[in-house]
């Protein structure tokens, strides 16, 4: 007895445990051709030697044999290894009894031969098991919980078995595992509660586990029996996945003896096909279970297994229930509002509900909304920039350790360890998000998890062992939230189809009724023009006869009839001058544009020069103009703009001894937040004077089409310029906002692209929407 030498032993969740080629002894094995039945490979203990079998018909070599070999062939075409019966064979050392058992391997049939232990078989046959296996089946449905079902699996397998300890062993998302019940006898350390780390059973090992639901080591120190095949055969080893004889690894036999244990037995839990935990049976001296025991455990496995599922199933209905009736609220609210993200922003409550979080921010490239308990603002633009850039994009993330994926989070983790995120849109990166904060916990291992192997040279090779110590190793977890659970995040997607099935529906009726706004407006437009075009003669007629009746009958005319003639050239004047305002309102938005490059330093001195060719010299001015830089713009209409704006504040600082008029530009600074970009695509500029200003209560008037905030007795005007600044600038994909206090002043601001910016040149009706609640002016 003993293990195979020190080289032998590999890293384990690299080796191949599936095709070791050996066998534990308690059995043996025949490999079949299945063409013709032949054996062409066998384990080197098989009665009467493997030279006497080799290369022979099955039925020869063991005549007991015959005809169980065509029944046998219909069961090993199902899953797994299949009883079959037992059988008695007439051996050198008499006749003995086996557990047949048959299955598939490459075109092979495998026959697995399991020595009976005649001692096991009273205790363990069907009618001595059946009364534990009903009072288990009545058990279960009186388990009110996961944790009872548990406890309940565990001391009836250990009855079954006589081990000294059971226990029921829970894997995570992770894969590592937790003790969540046991049951034992005082013979071996209670592992209740102890973690252990995946890499105890490496991935492939897990694979073998959800293939091959039943597992057991008699004795942990039992010498391997090689598998030995006829000449010619295939040399690679058997695929013996499905075996119920087959060996460990070595590593896996020198854990058992770290851990002191001699004899141990698994059985998977499966839960829909996927690997859910093990049950996991120990004893500190070698021990046989017999088969009809061990079929016992796996039947009372497969029912306990699925009154797990249908626990978990039902837990899990009642929270999508609930989180459902959330959702549907949510909905209503979106549904209520103009702007459906309103429905999310009002009713905080059920937000934070819908995902157990504590904290949310609804967030774009322009708006940031936050609820309850978050980061700072500046940290969730951070979170968003990282989620529009970094991870793809995505559409869902969930995470219960953001600071491992993105590791400024461990700034803020006591408030954002968690985070939960949905893109709303399919065009631009918007997202809601959802806050846990840290919660932080110790662990208790079943051993230092960072020590699983210790290297340490021997012969010239490396020779990694299992770990050694199992005993109790604690471990604090910190910068993590609680995991986020699969129904509310999928209560979450749901959210987000529902959102963007509300923003396509909204995109349809936006783009219907963009259609009829653009066909209305190009009627208006040329309707205007129409207008206007015909007004202009006639009005220039009732100047241009007045000033002849005034000059040439003005000395028969009385005071009187001097102030009536006087009235209706100023009237016909002023009415040609909005004609001609209007007109050219009307064209802003039929004409091209044609944006260039330019220096708007040098439009504005222009422009400045020519506006005070009009100012009466004895007037004083203070003019300062900042580095306006260059712009991506149509100089003509640009012009319109700026003689606009200049000459508004000339004319509103009428009134002031000393007035001053300042141009400037804000480079990519928001007018909401105040912070720079200097990659902005967009420049900001303003025009600031010292004037009468205006109400900020009638600020939405400010650049509507005949709209004045002043009498015409105090301020001559059409007010028709500050809409032509607005049409102007929204036709650039800019946009305009005003601010001012009454006998203080005001400041009108504008945006540009600048020359890296790739304009639309006919972006016409695609102004973007106010983001300042005072900017709609």
């Amino acid at each position: 007895m003993g293990l195979p030498p020190a080289e032998a032993l590999t890293v384990c969740d690299r080796e191949p445990i599936h095709r070791l080629g050996t066998l534990q002894p308690h059995g043996f094995l025949l490999a079949l051709r299945a063409t013709d039945g032949r054996i062409v490979q066998a384990s080197a203990n098989v009665p009467g030697g493997v030279e006497a079998c080799l290369g022979q018909p099955c039925d020869a070599v063991f005549p007991e044999l015959a005809g169980l070999l065509l029944e046998g062939a219909a069961e090993s075409e199902r899953d797994g290894a299949q009883y079959l019966r037992t059988v008695t064979l007439a051996t050198p050392e008499g006749a003995l009894a086996y557990d047949l058992a048959i299955h598939r391997s490459a075109g092979l049939i495998l026959l697995e031969f399991e020595a009976v232990a005649s001692v096991f078989a009273s205790d363990h046959s069907l009618d001595a098991l059946y009364p534990r296996l009903s009072r288990f089946v009545e058990g279960l449905h009186d388990a009110a919980s996961v944790a009872a079902l548990c406890h309940l699996v565990a001391v009836d397998i250990r009855h079954i078995t006589g081990f000294d300890r059971t226990l029921v062993y829970r894997f995570d998302r992770d894969w590592h595992g937790t003790v969540i019940a046991e049951d034992g006898n005082g013979a071996l350390p209670s592992y209740l509660d102890l973690r252990f780390p995946a890499s105890d059973i490496p991935a492939q090992a897990r694979e073998l586990y959800r293939r091959n639901r039943l597992r057991i080591i008699p004795d942990a120190g039992y010498r391997p029996v090689p598998i030995l095949r006829e000449a010619g055969e295939d040399a690679e080893p058997l695929d013996l996945s499905q075996s119920i004889l087959r060996s460990v690894s070595p590593v896996h036999v020198e854990y058992m003896r770290n851990m002191g244990t001699m004899a141990s037995m698994s059985v998977s839990i499966l839960v829909d096909g996927v690997l859910w935990g093990l049950i996991s049976c120990h004893n500190a001296e070698p021990r046989r279970v017999p088969l009809q025991a061990r079929n016992a455990c796996d039947f009372l496995t497969r029912i306990f297994a699925l009154q797990l599922a249908a626990k978990e199933r039902g837990a899990e209905a009642e929270q999508r229930l609930r989180l459902g009736a959330i959702q549907s609220r949510l909905l209503g609210f979106m549904a209520e509002e103009e702007n459906f993200l309103d429905g999310l922003l009002k009713h905080s409550d059920d937000v934070l509900a819908l995902a157990g979080a504590s904290g949310a921010a609804v967030i774009t490239s322009d708006t940031c909304r936050l609820l309850g308990a978050t980061p700072r603002e500046s940290e969730v633009r951070a979170i968003y920039q990282w989620l529009s850039s970094g991870p793809g994009g995505a559409d869902l993330v969930a995470t219960d350790a953001l600071s491992e994926v993105y590791p400024p989070a461990r700034a803020f983790a006591e408030r954002a360890s968690g985070l939960l995120a949905i893109s709303i849109s399919q065009k631009y990166a918007s997202y809601v998000l959802w806050f846990r904060p840290e919660v932080v916990r110790t662990v208790k291992w079943g051993g230092d998890p960072t020590k699983a192997a210790v290297p340490d040279p021997a012969g010239g090779l490396e020779r990694l062992h299992p770990r050694q110590s199992f005993a109790i190793w604690k471990e604090t977890l910190q910068n993590r939230a609680l995991p986020w659970m699969r129904a509310e995040i999928e209560s979450v997607k749901d959210l987000r189809a529902s959102v963007l099935g509300i923003v396509l529906r909204r995109a349809e009726e936006l783009a219907s009724l963009s259609e009829e706004l653009q066909r209305s407006n190009k009627e208006l437009e040329a309707f205007s023009y129409s207008v206007s075009h015909d007004l202009r003669a006639p009005f220039r007629h009732i100047v241009g006869y007045s000033e002849l009746l005034r000059s040439r009958e003005g000395s028969l005319l009385s005071e009187k009839g001097r102030h009536y003639i006087n009235t209706i050239i100023e009237a016909a004047f002023s009415a040609g001058t909005l004609v001609d305002n209007l007109l050219r309102f009307s064209q802003m938005g039929r004409n091209a544009l044609n944006p260039v490059a330019g220096d708007l330093n040098a439009l504005v001195e222009e422009v400045r020069r020519s506006v005070l060719r009009d100012v009466s010299s004895e007037r004083t001015i203070h003019w300062t103009i900042g580095q306006l830089g260059r712009v991506n713009a149509d100089p003509v209409m640009l012009r319109l703009v700026i003689e606009n704006l200049l000459s508004n504040a000339v004319k509103y600082t009428r009134g002031r001894t000393d007035a001053t008029i300042e141009i400037g530009r804000l480079d990519g600074r928001s007018p909401d937040t105040g912070q720079g970009d200097d990659g902005a695509e967009q420049a900001v500029f303003f025009v600031r004077d010292n004037g009468v200003g205006f109400d900020m209560a009638y600020v939405d008037k400010l650049f509507g089409v005949f709209q004045r905030l002043h009498r015409v007795e105090e301020f001559e005007g059409t007010g028709i310029g500050l809409a032509n600044v607005r049409r102007i600038v929204e036709r650039h994909g800019g946009r305009t906002w005003a601010e001012g206090a009454v006998g203080h002043g005001a400041t009108f601001y504008f945006t540009l692209p600048t020359p890296r910016a790739v304009p639309n040149p006919n972006a016409a009706n695609r102004a973007r929407s106010s983001r300042n609640p005072r900017e709609a002016r």
